[in-house]
């Protein structure tokens, strides 16, 4: 059994103890292997903003490293939800690039978990006109500023 084989499995039993009926498909991407979760209580599944699907992608990866410690992240989405919020974040993104570099004035982001950072991150590293920071600590969001060079 592949990892993504066994996550699919730990969560459709978390789904199923939750009384959640889904159907959950493996999908090969870039970031590696995606759970992609359908059902009619998409909602529910979600959350706010995505913050269920991050709890329980965050579960599924826990249980998962304690039965295969090398085993590979797994993404965790429902009805390709955060594909959306992706890909929405990445034009979020390249708009602020554009008034930073048009307005020569930093910019900063709305709150982001660490996941939707490093995604900004990796837009913002593709333009040589502008840098980033995050203010350091432990804080689960942050706004990332964005700076003309």
């Amino acid at each position: 059994m592949t990892a993504a084989e066994l996550a699919a499995k730990i969560l459709d039993a978390m789904l199923g103890h939750l009384g959640l009926a889904a159907e959950i498909q493996i999908q090969d991407t870039e970031d590696g292997p995606t759970l992609q979760i359908f059902s009619s209580e998409k909602e529910t599944i979600i959350g706010d903003n995505g913050d269920r699907l991050d709890d329980f992608q965050y579960l599924v990866n826990r249980i998962l490293r304690r039965q295969m410690p090398d085993a590979v992240r797994v993404k965790v989405d429902c009805e390709h939800f955060r594909s959306m919020q992706e890909d929405e974040l990445h034009k979020e993104v390249r708009e602020l690039i554009g008034l930073v570099k048009t307005q020569r004035k930093t910019y900063r982001m709305r709150p982001l978990n660490a996941y939707y950072r490093r995604l900004a991150y990796n837009v913002i590293a593709e333009d040589s006109g502008v840098t980033a920071a995050s203010p350091p600590g432990d804080d689960r969001l942050k706004r990332i500023s964005i700076s003309p060079k």
